[in-house]
């Protein structure tokens, strides 16, 4: 029997890390895999249905992207819940999505129009449950949507980062009603003024509500951090 080509070899090994990768963000997704807990290779292995290596190189890669880390002689940890990264990952977001704006709007044609007002359109029509799933990514798509439209690749690509971050990390942004009603009214108003020319007012805009959600974000985080140290051993 022909063995394979190397190549063909390493097209394989490829496929298999990203399953891997897949399988991995699908757990932190539903929380199998936590803030701060030990990872077993092996059980993960077996639970995907597949051998170490390509388990080992997801999370290399997952490492790089700040999921994880690896301690020598002790294997790989869920990086732990930090406050300080989740302010951080939103000042981030203060620098580029703004930053993105004008750019969006010199390109912003029929199609993009429409693009925009779909993914508005689907978060507006979201569930409006707090901790309801659809609208997280209702948000993010039109976050990213808006992103895409300014063709500026590589900051699309650190604001996607900063989104896995939010959502399989630490949740997303959950918040009460009256906090989806401003984050309605304020994508509504990026939207209306981006389509009728108006660049500062959308960039504007677009900076209040990043602001916002920063804020509400860090009091919930602020809270939680504070009721697991008060929490008995």
């Amino acid at each position: 029997m022909e063995k394979p080509k190397s190549g063909k070899s390493s097209e394989i090994r490829e496929d298999h890390a990203q399953k891997a990768h897949q399988g991995l963000r699908r757990m932190l997704y539903g929380k199998e895999l936590v803030p701060g807990q030990k990872i077993s290779c092996r059980d993960i292995a077996e639970q995907l249905g597949m051998s170490l290596t390509p388990v080992i190189q997801a999370l290399k890669y997952m490492e790089f992207q700040g999921f994880v880390r690896h301690a020598p002689n002790r294997g790989y940890f869920m990086t732990p819940f930090d406050l300080a990264e989740v302010e951080e990952i939103y000042e981030l977001r203060e620098l580029l999505e703004p930053s993105l704006v004008a750019h969006a709007a010199r390109r912003l044609d029929t199609g993009g129009r429409e693009r925009l007002k779909s993914a508005l359109e689907a978060h507006l029509s979201a569930g409006r449950e707090a901790y309801l799933q659809e609208r997280i990514f209702k948000n993010l798509e039109f976050h990213l949507t808006l992103a895409s439209l300014s063709g500026r690749q590589t900051q699309i690509r650190i604001l996607e980062n900063l989104f896995d971050l939010l959502i399989l990390k630490y949740g997303g942004n959950q918040g009460n009603v009256e906090s989806m009603d401003l984050s309605d009214n304020e994508h509504q108003r990026v939207y209306d003024c981006l389509t009728a020319g108006d660049v500062r007012g959308a960039r504007q805009t677009l900076s209040r509500h990043v602001a916002h959600v920063k804020k509400q974000v860090l009091a919930r985080f602020k809270r939680i951090q504070e009721e697991r140290e008060a929490a008995p051993l």
